[in-house]
């Protein structure tokens, strides 16, 4: 199999080393002329390219991409494209929902695309699981692992996402679920906002507990690992220089309603010596040639990884935890958030402190409502919403797909409010409509019983009393039309141009009748 590394920096070589030596190198692609002199010195026989858009850069069977993370997404995106299975260096990108959308790619092309978490692959790892499925330690209770060391600091990450990645694969590994319960804290002392040393806590279901402390602060080396059950417990020390992966045949047991504890033997359990770099690459080719599934470290299992990963640094910067009350359906909902049983809420839907979701409220995909933020009885909300701080939608509104409310904007739903003669029935309240993709800024009020058409954008501090045109840019009080905006949110400036084409979106414009119609639009419009 004829495989091409795209770039051939540290890690890099690692790769090119290895596949080499199996025989798979077939080419190296890096935009940096030292890196490639050296690789046409060291590997006469292997084909160079400084761009993976040179011709001929994309004929190889596979791709393994090891350039720095900023460019994982594009890279792997441009790969399997062109239907090319790929290996991605981990993260396998730096958001999970670019990960999800190259594992979209992948299935819809067929093609095999794997994370780079290189630890699954080392034996001791290995020799663990395997004793884990064979109940040597008995039920599964608690892990740890430390990845501790002066250096080396990096300024574009911090130590969790640098280190803690390698930890949360084998815990996703070791217990084949996500966590429910995410608490991270730190310290940055050498950089402001990078942090230096972080400990993660993560709780599992089955009341299966982990951490994960990682610093480049450190006096000394240590990467231990220990995985406790019922029956025993493993330790594993990669910093020590024989390695070795040790049985304890210990616990705590009740006898007569007292615990005792369990005092038995130390074994060493011996495993295969074999370079887990080398059983990485035979597994993505195995994967490839149909001689393996795609388990161990598939694109979806990198994507785990980097949902974790993210949550935990949103409650290492907001100083929170977040409890995932749904597991299964990826919700993230912060532990302070009050959910009615009957409120519906989509996949990837994060919550966050003091809100209030009331009775029948339906919460789409994917969307982001940030700190105190109420949504009322019977609202419907649309995917991919943001909704900021302090913002109440009340009954009677709804939002469609990616509409955005600006922090501490406001609704209303009833004309002639009286406090001495209530009007808290549906009957009253005066239906509002944001359309697609609207956005609405800091401070705004939106006068009950409008409509905000697609893609318009209501400036801060403006007050809507009627209808807003789609794509129309409205501000002031009363708000008025000053201009208009393209759907990627760029100012349309029709005194020259007839035709205007949004450089963000992509899409065409035109004024008709005294309102921004899409050329899209029109051309449907005019075929009916």
């Amino acid at each position: 199999m004829k495989i091409a590394v795209i770039g051939a920096g540290r890690w890099g070589r690692n790769h090119i080393k290895t596949l080499s030596s199996m025989g798979s190198l077939a080419a190296v692609i890096d935009n940096s002329r030292k890196n490639i002199e050296k690789i046409q010195s060291d590997y006469p026989d292997c084909n160079v390219f400084n761009h993976i858009e040179e011709e001929g850069a994309l004929d190889y069977d596979a791709y393994v991409v090891a350039v720095p993370a900023e460019h994982h997404y594009t890279i792997a995106k441009t790969c399997l494209t062109a239907s090319k299975p790929v290996l991605v260096e981990k993260p396998i990108t730096l958001n999970s929902q670019e990960a999800k959308e190259l594992c979209a790619l992948a299935d819809s092309k067929k093609q095999v695309l794997m994370t780079g978490h290189l630890l699954l692959f080392h034996p001791a790892i290995q020799k663990i699981k395997k004793e884990m499925l064979e109940g040597r330690i008995g039920k599964l209770q608690y892990m740890y692992s430390n990845r501790l060391n002066l250096g080396t600091v990096r300024k574009e990450e911090n130590s969790l996402w640098s280190f803690a990645p390698h930890d949360l694969s084998i815990f996703q590994y070791f217990t084949d679920k996500k966590p429910e319960d995410i608490e991270s804290r730190g310290g940055a002392f050498l950089q402001p906002g990078i942090h230096d040393t972080t400990i993660t806590c993560l709780k599992y279901p089955d009341n299966i507990v982990a951490h994960s402390f990682v610093s480049w602060l450190h006096p000394f080396k240590e990467h231990r690992l220990v995985v406790i059950g019922d029956k025993g417990m493993f330790v594993y020390e990669d910093s020590t220089p024989k390695k070795e992966l040790l049985f304890y045949e210990k616990g705590i047991d009740w006898v007569q309603g007292e615990p005792v504890k369990r005092e038995g033997a130390t074994e060493v359990l011996s495993y295969e010596e074999k370079q887990p770099l080398e059983a990485e690459l035979q597994h993505f080719i195995d994967c490839i040639r149909g001689k393996e599934k795609n388990e161990v470290i598939s694109g979806r299992k990198g994507v785990d990884v980097l949902e974790v990963l993210e949550q935990a640094q949103d409650t290492l910067e907001n100083k929170s935890s977040i409890k995932n009350t749904n597991v299964n359906t990826e919700r993230k909902i912060h532990s302070t958030v009050c959910v009615h049983d009957s409120a519906k809420i989509g996949k990837g839907t994060a919550i966050w402190n003091f809100s209030n979701i009331l009775a029948n409220a339906e919460i789409g995909k994917n969307c982001i409502l940030g700190q105190n933020v109420n949504i009322g009885t019977n609202v419907k909300i649309g995917n991919h919403c943001k909704i900021q701080n302090n913002v109440s939608v009340y009954e009677g509104v709804e939002l469609q797909d990616y509409v955005f409310c600006g922090p501490s904007m406001v609704f209303t739903n009833i004309n002639m409010p009286r406090s001495k003669y209530p009007q808290a029935e549906s009957k009253y309240y005066v239906k509002t409509l944001v359309k697609e993709g609207a956005s609405i800024g800091a401070n705004a009020t939106i006068v009950c019983g409008v409509t905000l058409g697609r893609f318009c954008m209501v400036g801060a501090g403006a007050v809507v009393t009627k209808d807003v045109p789609n794509f129309a840019l409205v501000v002031g009080n009363p708000a008025r039309v000053v201009g208009w905006v393209s759907e990627g949110g760029k100012k349309l400036e029709f005194d020259k141009e007839e035709l205007l084409t949004c450089a963000k979106s992509g899409k065409q414009y035109r004024m008709e009748e005294g309102k921004v119609v899409e050329v899209d639009a029109i051309r449907v419009t005019a075929q009916r």
